[in-house]
């Protein structure tokens, strides 16, 4: 037991370290003391080196006088440096973030399976989907989503039952990973069934938590309503969404900036203009396989066609416009770049099938033109001005009937839009038997008029009018 190799392999119990360190305490470094310092300090060094990965660390041992065996003990051992080389190892070279989607009630089956299909290992939550990931998944997520309406990562969640609670908690918040001085922070904070239940107030203790914690930050105390969502937000503005639910409070970070239903392209509207979204959720919902024919008879402003091109070709909605993540401190602007590299390698140079437009709005037909021109997709879609009753459907293997017909929900219209729905149905009857059709139903009433039998894939909103997505099959 006195050689070195010995020692090496002495059994070191919690006992004889801590009496080796009593010894070592009182200047005995000779005997069983000086021996298991000795063997304790070679077992965790090697165990740090073998964790860190530093085989080549070394240190000299100078000969200690008076210790019997001539063992060697570190002048002085190099703390501060193996540390650091250790956290340097150990720390991940990507970290997990809370990352979430919201997407609009009831479109969360369709948005899911979008968001698998692009790579995301996602799940099903209460109005949306969560998942953990780096900040490349992120910034997937904001390029490649077509049915999503944000991207967050949320910063932390945790009960607060008093104002003291929350600004305790507050506190420890990272806004440091999100914020940098110079920056606007808004606050969107809704409060249900807790105790603080007071909107404003809660904004004011972040807002103060965060102006404490990053320096310099133009923190907005108050709470902003949900509609500021159509307002587009600077460069240089954070958004952090909170929500009080039963006394628990989940702060998360905007990650998007302008809702992802801005593509960029539709600048030209027409009459109740379809979010891209809903239109891109329609599309899901119909089956449709982005090769077979594609038809919009009411197709106002271009939305669903071009919708249905840019899936068909492949191309990400987000391609052309920037998020609020790559503002973030700390994010390369590689990140971006890769990831939209990444996904333009999947492109196609043109729509495999046939994508066609109609409306008798003239106007309508001039803003879809100009719309297809800025979403890249002139060449892939065919736009028209016609009737409903001029409706043509190209000679082949039947294709899809996708469309969002008027609701006429405005007094004096009801008679109208029901005659215009007998219409559709009729046409569609007479010309597309076999063909699948997908549309957007504010009433079962309307939807009888067709007389094709549907079914309810979906339920949602458009414009704050409870719909549903009905889709069935064309009997001739």
């Amino acid at each position: 037991m006195s050689g070195e190799g010995g020692l090496d392999r002495l059994p070191l119990t919690r006992a004889k370290l801590g009496m080796a360190e009593a010894f070592a305490e009182h200047g005995a470094c000779a005997g069983l003391g000086g021996d298991l310092r000795h063997a304790a300090w070679k077992s965790r060094n090697r165990a740090d080196e073998n964790r860190a990965g530093l085989s080549d660390y070394s240190v000299a041992h100078p000969v200690a006088r008076g210790c019997r065996g001539g063992y060697r003990f570190p002048v002085k051992r190099p703390v501060r440096r193996h540390r650091a080389a250790l956290a340097a190892v150990t720390q991940p070279a990507a970290a997990l973030l809370d990352c979430f989607a919201a997407v609009a009630p009831g479109l969360e089956a369709l948005a899911l399976a979008e968001a698998r299909d692009l790579g995301l290992d996602a799940r099903s939550e209460a109005g949306g989907l969560a998942w953990s990931g780096d900040i490349r998944s992120v910034l997937l997520a904001n390029v490649g989503l077509r049915i999503a309406s944000r991207v967050m990562v949320r910063l932390d969640s945790f009960e607060a039952r008093s104002f003291a609670e929350l600004e305790r908690h507050a506190r420890r918040i990272p806004w440091a990973r999100i914020a940098r001085s110079g920056d606007t922070a808004r606050f969107r904070v809704t409060c249900k069934k807790s105790r603080l239940y007071h909107s404003d107030a809660v904004a004011q203790r972040l807002a103060d938590a965060l102006v404490g914690v990053v320096p310099g930050v133009n923190a907005e105390g108050g709470s902003e309503a949900e509609h500021d969502d159509d307002s587009p937000s600077s460069d240089r503005t954070a958004l952090f969404i909170v929500r009080f639910v039963r006394d628990r409070c989940t702060v998360s970070a905007d990650a998007s900036g302008e809702l992802l239903h801005r593509r960029g392209y539709r600048q030209a509207t027409a009459k109740a203009p379809l979010r891209e979204t809903l239109a891109a959720a329609l599309l899901a919902a119909s089956g449709w396989d982005g090769v077979a024919t594609l038809i919009d008879p009411l197709c106002g402003s271009g939305t669903i066609p071009i919708e249905g091109a840019l899936k068909s070709r492949r191309i990400a909605p987000g391609a052309k416009r920037h998020f609020a993540a790559e503002r973030w401190p700390g994010v390369s602007a590689a990140v971006g770049v890769g990831v939209r590299s990444e996904l333009a390698s999947r492109v196609l140079e043109s729509s495999p099938g046939t994508i066609v437009g109609s409306d008798r709005d003239a106007g309508a037909i001039e803003a879809a033109r100009a719309n297809a021109e800025r979403a890249g997709t002139a060449a892939d879609v065919e736009l028209a001005i016609r009737a409903i009753s001029a409706m043509r459907v190209p000679e082949g293997a039947p294709g899809w009937i996708v469309t969002n017909p008027p609701y006429g929900v405005r007094v004096g219209e009801s008679d109208r839009v029901r005659d215009l729905w007998a219409q559709l149905g009729k046409v569609l009857r007479e010309r597309a038997p076999g063909w699948r059709v997908a549309l957007l139903s504010p009433d079962p009433a309307l939807e009888r008029q067709l007389q094709l039998p549907l079914r309810v894939a979906a339920q949602t909103s458009n414009g704050g009018i409870p719909v549903r997505i009905v889709v069935g099959q064309v009997v001739g």
